[in-house]
């Protein structure tokens, strides 16, 4: 029998450093800024990290090539981050990213921004109108990828939000709105959202991840977080990945969080070549260890998955990030532990709830550390070493 071995990783972003944030926006950086930059360069062995602390010292008044720079040092310590704590693979933290959403929308001709709204805490996002069919003329996070791929030797996941989710938390003033169906039967306004969903998936999403595909990325993963917000869109929700995958010759895989995932039944058995739906199960779970069901409340739903005619891959969240709680390596090792004696290890791989953009570096950090080292002592048990 081959011996079991799970893939580790993360979601996607990281928080942004304050020298990254200031620099960029145009606000001064203290002395704090230029330690935190010192301290994390020397600690994660950032390559010419020395160079980045010289350039904050000036403070502020930062030209554009400078700022550009200061970019690459966020993504490359980003880099070094998630190595250094053992991910088998890796990304930059979507450090040059603004949000998930917004970064997706103002790359994009045919939408308009509308105001800021609030998406958790202190996080918030500017959000957008359609008021034409959307386009996206060339792969707009090409450069993002060149530099990650150029800059590890670990497999490479590229994360693009979802169709889906653009659409929903997109104000519509084209396809429903424009076209006089506000009064109109929801059949008509359901298809209109139809198209808006699906002109995304082909015309906004695809074309950046065919861009990056031909440069040489073989794993893409989409983000739809409002996968199951409208219950009854499921299926939209599949079409769209499916709309996003055709012609894609990469492994694709899906993520989706704080989601009620009953909803997916049975319409992820048409999802076209999905490898992986990768999803949040530790915020709902409890903190004591154990691998009987009782012990493992928030991993109930994995049943489904093993009855269900979909046989992907479950990406394992065993990381809540929307607290500070650092997960003992036994907590992770159990919660693995269960995962496999339901659906069998081999569909199992290991991951974060979702992007630990919310948490701090040192937090981020210590639970990616834990996380790789439960998931190595499950691999022991199920080895029986």
């Amino acid at each position: 029998m081959a011996e079991i071995r799970f893939t580790t990783r993360e979601i996607g972003s990281l928080s942004k450093p304050g020298w990254r944030v200031k620099s960029v926006v145009g606000r001064p950086l203290n002395d704090g800024d230029v330690e935190d930059a010192r301290r994390w360069g020397e600690r994660l062995g950032v390559e010419g990290h020395e160079e980045l602390v010289e350039l904050l010292g000036k403070g502020s008044g930062f030209t554009e090539e400078e700022k550009a720079r200061i970019q690459d040092f966020a993504a490359l310590y980003a880099i070094r981050l998630l190595e250094s704590a053992g991910l088998d693979v890796v990304y930059d933290g979507e450090q040059r990213r603004s949000e998930m959403y917004d970064h997706a929308v103002k790359h994009a001709r045919g939408f308009e921004a509308r105001g800021t709204v609030r998406s958790f805490d202190n996080k918030y996002y500017t959000k957008a109108a359609v008021v034409e069919r959307p386009k996206v003329e060339e792969a707009y996070d090409l450069e993002e990828y060149r530099f990650v791929r150029e800059h590890t030797d670990r497999r490479v996941k590229v994360p693009f939000t979802g169709a889906y989710t653009i659409m929903d938390w997109s104000y519509d003033e084209h396809y429903a709105a424009g076209s006089g169906l506000l009064g109109a039967p929801a059949e008509r306004r359901t298809e209109a959202r139809r198209r808006f969903g699906i002109d995304v998936a082909r015309d906004v999403v695809r074309p950046n991840v065919a861009g990056i595909v031909r440069a040489g990325a073989d794993w893409i993963q989409i983000d739809e977080p409002a996968a199951t917000t409208r219950p009854e869109e499921v299926p939209l929700v599949v079409e769209a990945f499916n709309a996003t995958r055709e012609g894609i010759e990469a492994r694709a895989s899906m993520h989706i969080c704080f989601s009620d995932y009953d909803c997916l039944f049975p319409h992820i058995e048409r999802l076209q070549d999905c490898y992986e739906l990768q999803l949040e199960f530790a915020n709902r779970d409890s903190r004591e260890t154990g691998t009987k069901d009782g012990d493992r409340p928030g991993y109930a739903v994995l049943k489904r998955f093993a009855e269900s005619e979909w046989d992907g891959k479950i990406g394992l969240g065993v990381i809540d990030i929307h607290t500070d709680f650092i997960e003992p390596p036994e907590l992770v090792r159990d919660r693995i532990l269960h995962a496999s004696s339901v659906l069998g290890p081999e569909r199992i791989e290991v991951n974060t709830d979702c992007g630990l953009r919310t948490r701090t570096w040192e937090v981020a950090f210590e639970k990616l550390r834990n996380m790789v080292e439960g998931t190595r002592l499950a691999e022991a048990a199920l080895n029986g070493a």
